[in-house]
């Protein structure tokens, strides 16, 4: 059995870097992880209309694997389509965003979002009241760059340090949370240049997603043996 890790843009080598952040968590895991890039879909997810049209495709390149999964994770900061991949399977669906949100409340009182553009910002913020932890954001602010951008490592780390210093010392961020699976490979390094511990969502979900397959799987023993 394995964990599905579903990178919902057509973008491989942001599945890579996915891989690369989550390699240490898939040595330790009593489960198997694999990613996948979902053709279909767009270079990235940047708007509304991206977030809405993987839905279709990601359901039904999920139902290929079903018969193997674990669990799953929709690898998108917008959670495209996980109210009805819960819908459609019976394993544990969970999203990198609402997993990198409930990791950084466990880390600090007030977290701060680093996100790809402006309209990504509206997205989050919608979520967030919709999970009822709006209160817990200190800011959420735009690199100004573009998912495809995110590969020239001196211009995104140069705005990562930039953004990430604002939001400590202007909003009082205390957990900074990277706002798209494309900036795995830059986590350490923002945490090297802002001294605040930094959430990968992929990683946060990975964690989560193994815990959750242990849970059940500790449940269903109990369950036996009553």
């Amino acid at each position: 059995m394995t964990i599905h890790i579903i990178n919902p843009n057509s973008s491989a080598h942001v599945t890579a870097h996915m891989a690369e952040a989550i390699a240490p968590i898939a040595a330790m895991s009593p489960v198997a992880l694999a990613c996948h890039t979902l053709s279909e879909g767009p270079p990235g997810i940047e708007t509304q209309a991206h977030v809405d049209g993987v839905v279709q495709p990601l359901l039904a390149f999920s139902d290929t694997l079903k018969d193997e999964a674990s669990a799953f994770v929709v690898a998108c900061f917008s959670d495209p389509g996980l109210a009805a991949m819960r819908e459609a399977h019976d394993v544990p669906v969970l999203g990198i965003a609402e997993s990198a949100y409930m990791q950084a409340m466990l880390m600090g009182q007030r977290f701060g979002i680093l996100s790809l553009g402006r309209a990504s910002i509206q997205r989050h913020i919608r979520y967030l009241g919709a999970l009822g932890i709006s209160d817990r954001l200190a800011a959420d602010l735009p690199l100004g760059l573009g998912v495809l951008e995110l590969a020239d490592e001196e211009r995104t780390l140069e705005r990562l340090g930039e953004v990430g210093t604002t939001l400590r010392d202007r909003f009082g961020a205390d957990v900074l949370i990277t706002g798209c699976a494309g900036m795995a490979q830059y986590r350490a390094r923002l945490e090297n240049m802002t001294g605040l511990p930094v959430v990968d969502p992929c990683q946060a979900a990975a964690a989560a997603a193994i815990g959750q397959v242990m849970l059940s799987a500790c449940n269903n023993k109990r369950e036996k043996r009553v």
